[in-house]
């Protein structure tokens, strides 16, 4: 990429509108005000840190997380000018803290490739702080102001030699030139405050390898931790590091970058032998989660050079089919990395998700096309390992249509009635509607008892469903239990999906409280995070929480769902002061006991499978199965919206999640062993 002028002066910062909206409407800026939320606002900061590298202005970046929530970002870039904005009257650093869509991203002379578009940056971040302070060193000189809530505190003035600062940190910025902006983030508008030193420490990693050749510092004052990143290669660490637990169809990645019409492409590729896809997208350093125009014409790309290639070397007959995109994406991994002009490139949202540009997209598939034809030419014997997975994936896949035709045929056939074990509910719009999957008939007999049948339906699985991140689709259609949950969930499952169709708008995994029904949901969870992802990623994914004990006194009842809530309403019922709402958590109490235990003055009885703890005048008992509910008690307390507790499954790292399922869910034993020895001593024993 060409690099901007090293003129950076107030006359390139342009303004455009005011900062109230920010704070009126946080989520259209920020995405939410939770943790995501709060890890966006650091985001927002680093990025701009990130524009002065790419424009090779700055080679670290600093993250300091200090106590009391204070967050610090600083670089050695060229410092944010803090003359007087000629247009503004007011100092340059002072229009780009407090005015949104202000900033070098803006006009001639600024950012020539920027990670933000629409300039919200640090102006969004200043809105929605408590406190911030920016500090800048230019021409041997530093300078600060502060400001709450986007409104400046005071002047721009020259930095004195023992500031009087709210936070404290250990923090030595040592730099001739570069910005720094410590903020507090406004706890009236964000549900936490606290930031994560591993969710941060994942958020620049990404970024390092995004942005080779650059020094990212992590410290963390809280817990005396610090992390650095650097990597020299970018891509191809990152997509060792996607497939590092897996089996490898060729050693090392293919590697493609080059400059096209202004728009940089950068391109890494490896297959192991594995079942599932992993891609990840971004568009100057920003993760594009929803993909856009640069994804469309890497996959397009994809698929034509394998079918040509396939064709060359015979290995596609001239009378076979080509092969498809559901045939290439089995055990594809892959990183597409584009960079443009910040005025020219355009994402479909505020969040960044999408990339917009209808152009980037023949220029991608030209550039990955032409990259992927050199190196098939050059490397015969891995561009036929590939060949023999794609073919190997494209017999499955016949395979698989002809199992899930046999799935939607039967469907189809056995109409209203469905699979027989299903009890369907009598409402047929699927926002109003929710399917429990639960473990074993007898859960199921009084789950089909205890519910509200107009609007929840009952499926019981018989014993644990296949692994499915080791086996294909043909072989996971033949999986009765699969075949019955495909079709009462409606979407259809492979290449003709169609989560239009689905049947109910939350599925809720109801399973026991023991180390059976944890592993009956993580398969559940596998086949869901695999197969059919958008089910998790449109919010329908529940888990039940069933309680753990039932604590009776005479005629009162009430219902725990962990040892501590167990203890607290003990403490309650002794004080006289017992809770009467099943859904009331309250932390704390009596010292906990394992569970099986008695309590403090309490005697033990076992009946078969549940455990009775008996102290004066109170009957605890312990649930060890769904079973064990009768269906008016699985009803009140698990399944009566007016009480239950739903936990939504939520993915909120990609890369993350597919990291767990293939360490815990595959083929690779070592990686596995690993992770349970380095856990054993946090596992709760169900004994």
């Amino acid at each position: 990429m060409t690099k901007d002028s090293n003129k950076y002066s107030a006359e390139q910062i342009q303004v455009l509108e005011g900062l109230e909206p920010v704070r009126k409407r946080p989520g259209m800026y920020i995405g939410s005000t939770d943790l995501r939320g709060l890890h966006h606002l650091i985001k927002e900061v680093v990025d701009n840190s990130i524009d002065e590298a790419l424009a090779g202005h700055a080679k670290n970046i600093w993250a300091v997380l200090h106590e009391d929530n204070y967050v610090t970002v600083a670089d050695d870039g060229r410092g944010i000018p803090v003359e007087i904005h000629p247009k503004v009257g007011v100092s340059a650093l002072e229009v780009i803290m407090t005015t949104l869509h202000a900033g070098g991203k803006f006009g001639e002379g600024g950012y020539k490739v920027s990670t933000g578009l629409h300039g919200v940056g640090v102006s969004a971040v200043n809105a929605l702080s408590d406190y911030v302070r920016a500090e800048v060193r230019r021409d041997g000189k530093e300078y600060y102001q502060e400001y709450s809530q986007g409104k400046a505190k005071s002047k721009v003035a020259l930095t004195t030699q023992n500031p009087d600062l709210p936070f404290k940190t250990a923090f030595n910025w040592k730099v001739k030139n570069g910005t720094k902006i410590t903020f507090l983030a406004d706890k009236t508008i964000f549900s936490t405050i606290t930031p994560e030193f591993d969710k941060l420490e994942k958020q620049l990693r990404q970024v390092a390898y995004l942005v080779a050749g650059i020094f990212f510092h992590l410290y963390d004052e809280r817990l005396g931790k610090e992390h650095h990143f650097y990597f020299q290669s970018g891509l191809a660490t990152l997509i060792k590091h996607l497939n590092r637990n897996k089996t490898l169809v060729h050693p090392e990645p293919i590697l493609i970058h080059k400059e096209v019409g202004g728009v940089d492409v950068e391109v890494a590729i490896q297959y192991n032998n594995g079942f599932a896809e992993n891609v990840e997208s971004f568009a100057n350093v920003v993760p594009t989660t929803e993909g856009g125009s640069h994804l469309t014409g890497f996959r397009i790309a994809l698929t034509r050079a394998i079918n040509d290639y396939g064709r060359k070397i015979e290995a596609i007959k001239e009378k076979d089919e080509n092969l498809t995109g559901e045939d290439i994406k089995e055990g594809l991994t892959a990183v597409i990395s584009v960079k443009m002009d910040s005025d020219t490139i355009q994402f479909e949202s505020q969040t960044k998700e999408k990339l917009g540009n209808a152009e980037v997209q023949p220029i991608v598939a030209q550039v990955v096309k032409d990259g992927l034809d050199m190196f098939f030419e050059e490397n015969p014997q891995d561009a036929r390992r590939i060949m023999e997975k794609v073919l190997l994936a494209a017999r499955a896949r016949a395979a698989a249509r002809a199992a899930k035709d046999a799935v939607i045929r039967k469907g189809a056939l056995e109409g209203m009635t469905l699979p027989g074990k299903l009890a369907d509910c009598q409402n047929r719009d699927a926002a109003e509607s929710e399917l429990y999957i639960v473990e074993g008939d007898s859960a199921g007999g009084s789950a089909k008892q205890g519910r509200d049948r107009k609007s929840q339906a009952i499926l019981p699985l018989k014993g644990k469903i296949l692994n499915t991140e080791r086996a294909r689709l043909d072989k996971i259609l033949e999986f009765e239990e699969i075949k019955s949950l495909v079709i009462a969930l409606g979407t259809g499952i492979g290449d003709t999906v169609d989560y239009g169709k689905i049947r109910y708008h939350r599925i809720i995994i109801m399973t026991d409280a023991d180390v059976d029904g944890e592993h009956i949901r993580t398969l559940l969870l596998t086949f869901f995070f695999r197969y059919l992802p958008e089910v998790i990623n449109k919010g329908y994914m529940y888990i039940a929480q069933p309680p753990l004990y039932k604590v009776q006194k005479g005629k009162e009842v009430n219902y725990a769902y962990s040892d501590e809530e167990r203890d607290s309403i003990l403490k309650q019922i002794r004080g006289g002061k017992a809770s009467t709402n099943t859904n009331n958590v309250i932390l704390g109490g009596e010292a906990t006991p394992k569970a099986g235990e008695a309590t403090p003055e309490s005697n033990e009885e076992d009946s078969g499978q549940t455990r009775m703890l008996k102290s004066p005048g109170i009957i605890i008992q312990r649930y060890k199965g769904l079973g064990e509910m009768n269906p008016e008690q699985l009803w009140e307390t698990t399944m009566n919206p007016e009480n239950r507790v739903l936990k939504q499954v939520t993915i909120e790292d990609v890369t993350a999640a597919d990291e767990v399922f293939t360490m815990l869910m595959g083929d690779e034993v070592p990686p596995r062993k690993r992770f349970i020895q380095t856990h054993a001593k946090m596992a709760t024993l169900d004994i």
